[in-house]
């Protein structure tokens, strides 16, 4: 479980003018890391203990928690949000001690199937394709919109909510405004920074697309970090070790084809073919696929696991129904409304 440590105020993402939501914008973007700071976990086992841990943060603010269990612990028969406690020392360059809540989602062992899903061009409209002029034509998504202005991918709302499945009535935590877990996990795995990690949590719940842990990355001026290898290796080793925790699950994964998805994807098939339920990737570059992508669609389709590819999720819902995976009665009510290039009224809301 990593944690990061910053300098600065709470997120305000509230409707503003454009010169307001450039510097909001800038401040994400801007962090300022603490290291050295103290950080206590405190969590529950649910059996009458307390696991604690310390850790320093690390000079780009992380702070990374793996405690073992004592004894063997079950996971609940359905999917959860646990709560953990964290604490934090005073600095030595300022700043006070405190405390917050984290929330630690629990896969229930009744889920048989997990969801990983990527974020950009697959749940958020980017616009950014790799072409400069896409580029320089969306910057204002980029640097300008709030959540609540941002394009969500049409029917995106719908497909997934068939995929997680009826979060059904009620909060975990009204206060702390974190809904029922869905009954298939969702795991995001994306190439954004960690710096938009608030801003994505509020972008789903604005949306009210399924909240799960994200799996962002610490981005640098180096080739690592900036080179568009970057995308599929990151993606590539989050996946394996999301497949690793949790051994009982079998996973959709969910992608586009602007960032090497499906080259990824193709590896982690290769891998370990009987731990993917299905492969869904939706073509938003008008490019025809390169050499390793057209080698990952062969390895994919040779381990038998199921791919779909299109730009609709109209579409990808047939397909659902054909792959034999078990999802709930929803999946009739699926982006009915949605086609090519036509949003269901929750996707346009809030533009």
């Amino acid at each position: 479980m990593p944690v990061r440590a910053l300098r600065g105020g709470e997120s305000d993402f509230g409707k503003r003018g454009l010169l307001g939501s450039f510097r909001t914008m800038l401040r994400q973007y801007a962090s300022h890391e603490v290291e050295g700071l103290t950080v206590e976990l405190e969590y529950e086992t649910g059996a009458g203990g307390t696991l604690r841990k310390t850790v320093t943060t690390d000079t780009e603010g992380f702070a990374h928690f793996e405690i073992p269990f004592e004894d063997e612990q079950t996971l609940p028969m359905n999917s959860g949000w646990e709560r953990a406690k964290l604490r934090w020392s005073a600095h030595k360059d300022g700043g006070d001690a405190g405390q917050t809540t984290a929330f630690v989602l629990a896969p229930g062992r009744d889920a048989g199937i997990g969801v990983i899903s990527d974020i950009d061009d697959t749940i958020l409209e980017t616009g950014i394709t790799g072409n400069a002029r896409a580029i320089l034509r969306n910057w204002k998504r980029v640097l300008i919109q709030m959540p609540g202005q941002r394009v969500a991918v049409p029917g995106a709302q719908d497909f997934y909510s068939a995929l997680g499945g009826d979060a059904g009535t009620g909060s975990a935590d009204m206060d702390a405004a974190v809904p029922q877990a869905r009954p298939r996990p969702v795991f995001y795995v994306s190439s954004s920074p960690w710096n938009l990690f608030t801003y994505l949590v509020a972008f789903k719940r604005q949306r009210d697309m399924p909240l799960g842990p994200i799996m962002l990355r610490d981005w640098g001026f180096n080739r690592k970090t900036l080179g568009s290898e970057g995308h599929g290796s990151h993606k590539e080793d989050a996946i394996i070790r999301i497949l690793e925790t949790y051994p009982h699950l079998r996973f959709a994964m969910v992608g586009d084809d602007t960032q090497k998805d499906l080259v990824a994807f193709g590896s982690v098939v290769d891998k370990m073919p009987d731990r993917i339920a299905a492969v869904f990737i939706r073509r938003v570059a008008e490019e025809a696929l390169s050499a390793k992508e057209e080698a990952a669609r062969v390895t994919i389709e040779a381990k038998k696991v199921p791919l779909w590819m299109g730009a609709d999720y109209r579409q990808a819902s047939e397909f659902l129904k054909q792959s034999g995976l078990e999802l709930d009665g929803s999946m009739e009510t699926l982006v009915e409304t949605a086609s090519e290039g036509k949003a269901s009224p929750h996707a346009e809301s809030g533009v």
